[in-house]
């Protein structure tokens, strides 16, 4: 059945491809469940993709569905693979940032910024981390941030005096 299915969607037909997502999808993520990976579904959807522009590459209609099963496990391992690189690259940064935090100030006012940070809006929290902790101008903010000049003048004016309000206005 893949084999006629696999023919059409080589022709184009968007129909039998979708056919056969239909019948290999259900299964195709129970393998990627079982076999460990929290984010099944998504790299099954990108195994569907890749397999659907890839489809001149598969040698043998018949061969399909082994196919289909190696282009998502393939998928699995590079994103575990990218997930490594960016937890390895976030430590590093996370020990630089200790590093240099801890040459600055002693752990309790690390502490004590850390839990008035927290206490920020999200964008007002990037805006006064850039600006005050890494020395950004704010016309440097505004553009890494998408946001406008005025907005992040206001957000680290309002941040500073929120962190000096809760840290009791000790800086």
């Amino acid at each position: 059945m893949d084999a006629a299915l696999v023919k059409q969607a080589r022709a184009g037909s968007q129909t039998a491809f979708a056919r056969l997502v239909a019948i290999h999808e259900k299964p195709l993520r129970g393998f990627l469940r079982k076999s460990g990976w929290i984010d099944a579904d998504d790299i099954a959807q990108e195994a569907f993709v890749a397999a659907w522009a890839g489809l001149p590459k598969l040698r043998e209609d018949e061969g399909f569905r082994a196919w289909l099963y190696g282009v998502a496990w393939k998928k699995a391992l590079s994103q575990r693979r990218g997930a490594q690189r960016a937890a390895a690259r976030d430590e590093a940064w996370r020990g630089e940032q200790e590093l240099e935090t801890a040459a600055e100030v002693g752990p309790e006012d690390r502490m004590a910024l850390e839990t008035a940070l927290a206490t920020l809006p999200e964008d007002q929290r990037a805006c006064v981390t850039l600006c005050l902790g890494q020395g950004w101008s704010h016309a440097e903010v505004s553009e890494a941030l998408g946001l406008p000049l005025g907005t992040v003048k206001s957000h680290v004016t309002r941040g500073r005096e929120r962190l000096l309000q809760v840290m009791g206005g000790s800086r």
